[in-house]
């Protein structure tokens, strides 16, 4: 596990100031009544904490950070709320969402977690794993999850996040977080607190605003809910580890009329701007995302490497953040080089072959 603490105490002193009343989900209304609103941006300290929490708890969104992207919080056991991060997001109720939690004991209450994923939690937990589980039916143990989260589905896609900010507030207001990317459905993840501002405007009530993200992709997710593990989403934590700890794993073929986890659409995490793959050279008009040393390599308009040492690490904590930073006004298209088909390299790629399909 990370250690995030510093930050958390870096925002203490920030974020204790007194709070304004509340709004309601994602919410414009209060009382019958509309308002004028745009969402509180809080350094996470504990005061900023404690009014996120009571946010959630009254139904309302919270934008968050985690160690993958930036979050849309809602109260994961609430239809209302779950609703509203649909809503917000402008997101297909068929694609469901993942719940995070604070533990594997905490999953527990929700999903049966078999040996597979007790091994692999005692592992990646907390981490960028999201693991694909079958939901405890109504009643059963502590289950009291929103129907809507699994959209429909007899599973739930759930995960413990590596972030100091994401843990306190699971810890302060007690809820599983219904918690996808907090941005448009679609466009490009968030890895910084104005990307969520840029994308979602005055949809959330409270933003905390914790940095970039360090890993900056979006979370593994592994289906374990049938015989045969499947991967459903490439991530931080690659195939060839959880091969390692639980045997063979197939790669799932994308159902796009039927996800059973998100990142799954064929198109998503899409710039304005349309995205060349493959490129050695970029048009005048063209922005040019590139990858290990590039001095002589011709053309863009603008251009920005996603590592200059070519390291995919910072590749994939740069992804998303470079992507906004080129998609501006006047730019025809992306040209992005070539990204290694191998560790991290697999995600990226996935998300870029996704960013570049064709737009319905």
């Amino acid at each position: 596990m990370l250690s995030w603490s510093p930050l958390l105490n870096r925002g203490a002193n920030l974020g204790n100031h007194p709070p304004r009343p509340l709004t309601y989900g994602a919410g414009r209304v209060k009382a019958g009544s509309v308002t004028e609103k745009r969402p509180d941006l809080l350094p996470p300290g504990p005061a900023a904490i404690a009014r996120a929490a009571e946010v959630l708890r009254a139904g309302g969104l919270v934008a968050f950070p985690t160690e993958t992207v930036y979050g849309l919080g809602g109260d994961a056991t609430s239809d209302r709320a779950v609703a509203a991060i649909f809503a917000a997001k402008g997101r297909p109720s068929f694609n469901p969402l993942i719940v995070h939690v604070p533990d594997a004991v905490t999953a527990a209450r929700y999903a049966v977690v078999d040996e597979r994923a007790t091994a692999l939690m005692e592992v990646y937990w907390p981490g960028p794993l999201t693991l694909v589980l079958p939901r405890r039916a109504a009643g059963e143990g502590e289950n009291g999850l929103s129907l809507l989260v699994s959209a429909g589905l007899d599973t739930v896609a759930i995960r413990a996040p590596d972030h100091p900010v994401a843990q306190a507030l699971l810890s302060a207001c007690g809820l599983p977080l219904a918690a996808p990317s907090a941005n448009r459905s679609g466009a490009v993840s968030p890895t910084a607190p104005h990307h969520v501002l840029e994308s979602l405007g005055d949809r959330v009530d409270v933003v905390l605003a914790g940095g970039r993200c360090p890993v900056g992709l979006e979370s593994t997710v592994l289906d374990l809910s049938g015989p045969t593990p499947a991967l459903l989403r490439p991530g931080a934590v690659l195939r060839e580890e959880i091969e390692r700890l639980i045997g063979p794993v197939v790669v799932a073929a994308d159902d796009p009329e039927a996800p059973k986890s998100p990142g799954q659409l064929a198109s998503h995490y899409a710039p304005s701007a349309p995205v060349r793959l493959e490129a050695t050279e970029a048009a005048a008009d063209e922005a040019f995302l590139t990858f290990g040393p590039d001095r002589f390599v011709r053309g863009g308009a603008a251009r920005l490497n996603l590592s200059t040492q070519g390291d995919l690490n910072e590749a994939a904590a740069n992804l998303f953040h470079h992507l906004r930073q080129l998609d501006k006004p006047g730019i025809r298209a992306i040209a992005v080089m070539a990204i290694p088909e191998q560790g991290l390299g697999v995600a990226i790629n996935d998300r870029l072959r996704r960013a570049a399909a064709p737009r319905g």
